[in-house]
């Protein structure tokens, strides 16, 4: 499983988690496609975290919105959420970006208080908690939620493509020092072939001066040295060939290695 905190720099994910919620008043934070926290928690409301999930009832109304909850929505308790997914390009779903604990609108005291009795929580407590909830419109919800996941997800992608150039880039290096050590390798045949083909050349010779000395009846050797003269020639070309191919090889390797 890819993990955000893997390959982003979580100091930086942090710093824009914090800005957007010190900026906007609006609480979130983000956790992992496993749904554990992979952020710090910005301005959770004791409304939502001491009361509302501070009761069995309540803990389990949030955990149902948590699971169930999309883009922007409105909670049991009567708040307003969002969760963003964060996403690679290719349609990887990472994680998200939770949070909201706002009001659409001032609240009907009231309704909260019947919520509270429902929940087994005190009244007075939970409306005294409910009054320092921020208020924000539907819109202002909806445009912060959507810019936090824009800046979220440009992040989390760029932070991914730069890892994966790096392991590409490293695969390459590695990729280019066997084949610079391959080259050397071949360059050390391509000296034993060329020391092959002057041995034949001095062979031939030999031969042709011993088939000389033969005579009619040295001929046929004759004919043998001549042919065995011609392969040492080209072997000798063929080395050369190589040897200049490889040190253009050899070449390109340090120019990429610079």
């Amino acid at each position: 499983m890819i993990k955000i905190q893997d390959f982003c720099d979580m100091d930086k994910f942090e710093s824009i988690m914090n800005n957007w919620a010190t900026s906007t008043g609006l609480a979130t934070v983000a956790v992992g496609a496993d749904g554990e926290y992979i952020s710090e928690c910005y301005n959770f409301t004791d409304f939502c975290i001491k009361l509302t999930r501070g009761s069995a009832e309540g803990c389990r109304r949030c955990e149902k919105c948590d699971q169930e909850g999309q883009g922007v929505y409105s909670c049991h308790a009567g708040l307003v959420d969002f969760g963003i997914p964060i996403t690679l390009d290719d349609g990887t779903v990472l994680g998200s970006v939770i949070g909201g604990q706002v009001l659409p609108e001032n609240p009907d005291d009231e309704v909260f208080r019947k919520t509270a009795r429902e929940l087994g929580i005190n009244e007075d407590a939970y409306i005294e908690a409910l009054h320092r909830v921020n208020v924000k419109t539907r819109e202002e919800i909806e445009a912060s939620a959507t810019l936090l996941g824009d800046v979220i997800n440009m992040y989390v992608r760029d932070c991914y493509v730069k890892m994966a150039n790096r392991k590409m880039l490293d695969k390459l290096k590695d990729g280019i020092q066997e084949a610079a050590e391959q080259i050397e390798e071949a360059n050390v045949s391509t000296k034993k072939i060329e020391n092959f083909s002057k041995r034949q050349r001095i062979l031939s010779l030999n031969a042709s001066i011993e088939a000389a000395r033969a005579g009619e009846a040295g001929r046929g050797f004759s004919v043998v040295a001549t042919e065995v003269q011609k392969l040492a020639e080209g072997m000798s070309v063929t080395s050369t060939e190589i040897s200049t191919t490889l040190a253009k090889l050899t070449q390109t390797i340090q120019d990429l290695n610079q």
